[in-house]
C-alpha cells in the first residue's frame, strides 16, 4: 500500500518527488558532514552522492541521463536541467548589491582573463601530457578545465569526438567539487572574508556551482558576488576559448 502511494506520488507529482530527493540526500549528507566534525562540507557531501547515484542509475539502465532514466526518479531530470540552473544563476545575482560590485572594478576584469585563460592552459598541457595531439582534443578538454559548460561548447564548435566531449564535462566536474570541498578550508589563508575577494576568487576559478558552494560553506553573504563574476567567467570562456584559445592552442600543440 504504501509502495503504491509513493510510485503515484513520484510518477504523478515527479517535480515535487526530486524536490523531496535533494532535501533527503542533504539532510543525510549534512548530518554525517556535521557527526564527522565538518559540517561546511555538507555541500560537497551532498554533491559525491548525487554523482554516485547518477552512475549507479546509468549503469542500471544503460541510459545517458543517470537516476533520471529511472521512471519514479523522472523529475530529477528536469530539476537539475538547464532551466532551474539558469533561474539559480540570475536570482542569485540579485542578491549583489551594486556598489560592492563597483569594488571589484579592475582587479574582477583581470581576474575573470587570468582565470579563463590559466585553466585553458593547465588543462591542455594535462591533455597533452595523456597524449591527446590534436589541438581540436586539446582545446576542448582545456575548455573543460574552464568550467562543465565551457568544454561542451568548445567541443561542439571545433567539431570534437563525443569521448573528447564527455571527458570534458567530466574534467569540470571534478574541478567544480574540488572547488566546493576545498574553499572553506583555504578561505581564512587567501582572507577570502569580503565582497571584493569573492568576486575576485569568483572570476579566477570560475565554475559557478563549485564557486557557489564553497563560499556558501564559508560565508552565505559572499555567495551572489562569487556567482557574480564565476558567471560572467563562463560566458567569457565559451567565447574565448573556441576562437581566441583555439587559435593560440593550435600554433603550440599544432
Amino acid at each position: 500500500m504504501i509502495r503504491d502511494i509513493i510510485i503515484k506520488l513520484f510518477t504523478s507529482y515527479d517535480l515535487v518527488a526530486a524536490f523531496g530527493i535533494v532535501a533527503l540526500i542533504m539532510l543525510i549528507s549534512y548530518g554525517f558532514a556535521s557527526a564527522i566534525g565538518q559540517k561546511r562540507m555538507g555541500s560537497a557531501i551532498s554533491i559525491v552522492v548525487g554523482l554516485i547515484l547518477a552512475y549507479i542509475g546509468g549503469k542500471y539502465t544503460g541510459g545517458k541521463n543517470g537516476l533520471a532514466d529511472i521512471e519514479i526518479f523522472a523529475g530529477i531530470g528536469l530539476l537539475g536541467g538547464g532551466m532551474f540552473r539558469d533561474f539559480a544563476i540570475i536570482s542569485t545575482a540579485y542578491g549583489a548589491k551594486i556598489e560592492n560590485l563597483k569594488k571589484a572594478g579592475l582587479p574582477g576584469v583581470i581576474s575573470l582573463l587570468v582565470g579563463v585563460f590559466f585553466s585553458l592552459f593547465a588543462g591542455a598541457i594535462i591533455a597533452f601530457l595523456l597524449g591527446y595531439k590534436d589541438p581540436v582534443d586539446i582545446a576542448t578538454i582545456g575548455g573543460g578545465a574552464v568550467t562543465f559548460i565551457v568544454g561542451p561548447v568548445t567541443g561542439t564548435a571545433l567539431g570534437a569526438s563525443s569521448d573528447v566531449i564527455a571527458l570534458s564535462i567530466a574534467t569540470g566536474v571534478v574541478k567544480s567539487v574540488l572547488t566546493m570541498i576545498i574553499t572553506p578550508f583555504i578561505a581564512n589563508r587567501i582572507k577570502l572574508n569580503n565582497p571584493t575577494s569573492a568576486m575576485v576568487y569568483g572570476g579566477l576559478i570560475g565554475t559557478t556551482s563549485g564557486v557557489a558552494g564553497g563560499l556558501a560553506a564559508t560565508n552565505p553573504e559572499l555567495v551572489p558576488y562569487g556567482a557574480m563574476t564565476a558567471t560572467f567567467y563562463t560566458g567569457l570562456g565559451s567565447l574565448l576559448v573556441p576562437s581566441i584559445g583555439f587559435l593560440i592552442i593550435r600554433l603550440i600543440f599544432g
